[in-house]
């Protein structure tokens, strides 16, 4: 299972959502049909644009709530001082796919930014290991 975690700004749009995941597939050559899950902090549950770029790529969106986020961004590639501030974690997508994909998975590798839209990618770790 490998999962997207996404963190953005407030109010972006399903398409730069959408555009971001993309890239992050791209840039770490996984196809969309390999992505199980999309993942963001349950803060962001209002935001209209993660909401719909799930549905948009059919990808059931899961709510990660803070202290799992804080938990899983212990594992995090990618280290920012004003996100930390601002969400308590080094990287909301990375926390986030982290966070979803369970305690022993791993980054695929670190978050991409897009504009307003970061994206990482994390794979469940494989059940004989």
């Amino acid at each position: 299972m490998i999962v997207a975690g996404v963190g953005s700004r407030r109010g972006v749009s399903a398409e730069e959502v959408c555009a971001a995941v993309r890239g992050a597939l791209a840039r770490h050559d996984v196809k969309l049909c390999d992505i199980s899950l999309m993942a963001t902090p349950a803060l962001k549950g209002g935001e209209a644009g993660i909401i719909k770029a799930a549905l948009d790529l059919g990808l059931l969106l899961v709510m990660v709530p803070q202290a799992q986020l804080e938990a899983a961004g212990q594992r995090a590639i990618t280290h920012s001082e004003r996100v930390v501030a601002l969400m308590g974690v080094p990287s909301v997508a990375e926390a986030s796919a982290l966070a979803v994909a369970g305690r022993r998975s791993a980054l695929v590798g670190p978050r991409f930014v897009l504009g307003p839209v970061t994206c990482a990618l994390a794979r469940e770790a494989d059940k004989g290991t």
